[in-house]
């Protein structure tokens, strides 16, 4: 069998080279039109592949060059193959009817299109992409239009990958779904995922079911997030500790511990996206009170960002003006160079806003990514910031706290849960202060070095440097 996947992005990438490497008696081909990307991904120096992925790297290094390809010539890959993957962006859209709610889909559209005029013999098309319920119906419509609809079959495959987490979740799934109208097609497939899954972790249904368990499993794991941190802010005016009640809810066997972590806010390429997209469609339907029901897990997040900007300027005396504020994590996640919605990108845009200055470290984020990421959500003048040293990205901890007045933990990378606080609050203005936005600092340690600490959910704890003032 010969497999190609149409998108080198974080789902294809991985997603191929878990298959290449579990199969070797598949050929895989992943192809994309970016050609640096494809040039990352076919560097001998596996540390520079695009995605960054624990364990990612080693199943390239093995695969690549044996049965599993990148490559930018995209019509040859179409033409030879048994089976075809589209994994290409499905951003929310920007303009036009749906803006800023809707999945965009032009690029799925365009490789329907691409393929309905290369495919000349029987093939298996796989909704590998994020996409609406409904959408085979439009890339059915375009193998219809030029008779190629008896040669082509489609499936919906969504993918449940967690980033970070990635090659755990390939290589041990909770399930794999499939989707789909001919058990001829689906059980091909399945034949593929079954050469290392157990048969009874996939599971088959119908197209539309299988498109929407994608957007559902999103929405369910968001509203978790977004419930949690809701309750985090009664815990800070009430006295209570929000890691104490989510693990007095999550013995629940009903609720269980799961997506209870009270923190600064979701981000991902997912979630918000899957929302949006989920509310379009129930309004598009006529179901308005249930897209108002899923568009306040979106506000209650929002809300949650802001929050803990807003909880960072009342502290210092209502104003961060030309205040140096050390910022620890960009990323969405740990263990993920990823930045899309981070709820860092909105912290940092208010503090800016605010005239702080911010010297962010991340492990894995470049400057160039901040940059981006920043003007993307209004702040314009990034690039000059940068230039003035209002704006920066520093090497270590160290460098972010020396001479700041506060640092913000927005990341819950692990060298951030083991913290020098002492060599750190030295370097600091006095008082200093330490905004947990993960939950992952020691308070007591924290506290007893001198710092003031303000943790989601927990309130704030002040050291013995302020009761001494």
């Amino acid at each position: 069998m010969k497999i190609t996947c149409i998108g080198a992005g974080y789902v294809g990438g991985p997603t191929m080279a878990m298959i290449a490497g579990k199969c070797p008696g598949i050929d895989v081909t992943v192809v994309d039109i970016n050609e640096s990307r494809i040039a990352a991904w076919n560097d001998t120096d596996l540390s520079k592949l695009p995605v960054f992925e624990p364990g990612l790297d080693e199943i390239v290094g093995e695969a690549r060059g044996r049965n599993l390809h990148f490559s930018t010539d995209v019509d040859s890959a179409i033409g030879e193959a048994d089976m075809i993957f589209i994994s290409v962006n499905t951003p929310t859209k920007t303009y036009g009817t749906g803006k800023g709610q809707a999945a965009d889909l032009k690029w799925v559209e365009r490789c329907a299109r691409q393929i309905a005029e290369l495919v000349e013999r029987d093939i298996i098309i796989v909704e590998k992409s994020t996409v609406p319920i409904r959408t085979a119906a439009m890339i059915k419509s375009v193998l219809r239009a030029v008779g190629k609809e008896d040669k082509v079959k489609v499936l919906s495959n969504p993918e449940f990958l967690a980033e970070g987490t990635a090659v755990a979740d390939l290589s041990n799934p909770d399930r794999v779904l499939i989707g789909g109208e001919d058990e001829e097609s689906i059980e091909k497939l399945v034949s593929v995922y079954a050469q290392w899954v157990p048969r009874e972790k996939i599971l088959t249904t119908n197209l539309w079911s299988s498109e929407l368990s994608k957007l559902t499993a999103n929405a369910f794991l968001a509203q978790r997030v977004s419930s949690i941190n809701s309750i985090s802010a009664l815990c800070e005016v009430t006295g209570a500790d929000v890691g104490e009640v989510a693990k007095a809810i999550g013995t629940d066997s009903r609720i269980g511990p799961r997506f209870l972590q009270a923190s600064v806010g979701f981000g991902g390429s997912c979630f918000q996206k899957d929302i949006l997209n989920l509310t379009y469609l129930c309004d598009y339907f006529g179901l308005p009170e249930v897209a108002a029901y899923w568009k306040s897990v979106i506000e209650l997040n929002d809300w949650q960002k802001r929050r803990f900007a807003e909880k960072i300027v009342h502290t210092l005396f209502n104003t961060v003006a030309e205040k140096k504020i050390g910022i620890l994590g960009f990323a969405f996640k740990k263990d993920t160079n990823d930045t899309r919605e981070s709820a860092a990108i909105y912290v940092c845009r208010d503090l800016l806003i605010e005239k702080a200055h911010l010297a962010i470290y991340d492990p894995r984020v470049s400057l160039q990514q901040i940059i981006r990421d920043l003007e993307y959500v209004g702040i314009t003048d990034a690039q000059d910031l940068v230039k003035s040293g209002a704006l920066s990205k520093v090497d270590s901890v160290d460098q972010a706290a020396a001479d700041s007045h506060a640092l913000a933990i927005l990341t819950e990378w692990d060298e951030f849960k083991t913290l020098d606080y002492n060599a750190i609050f030295e370097t600091m203005k006095k008082p200093a202060w330490l905004f947990d936005g993960r939950n992952i600092v020691d308070r007591k340690k924290a506290s007893a070095t001198g710092f003031d600490v303000y943790s989601i959910g927990k309130g704030e704890s002040h050291g013995a440097e302020w009761e001494v003032r």
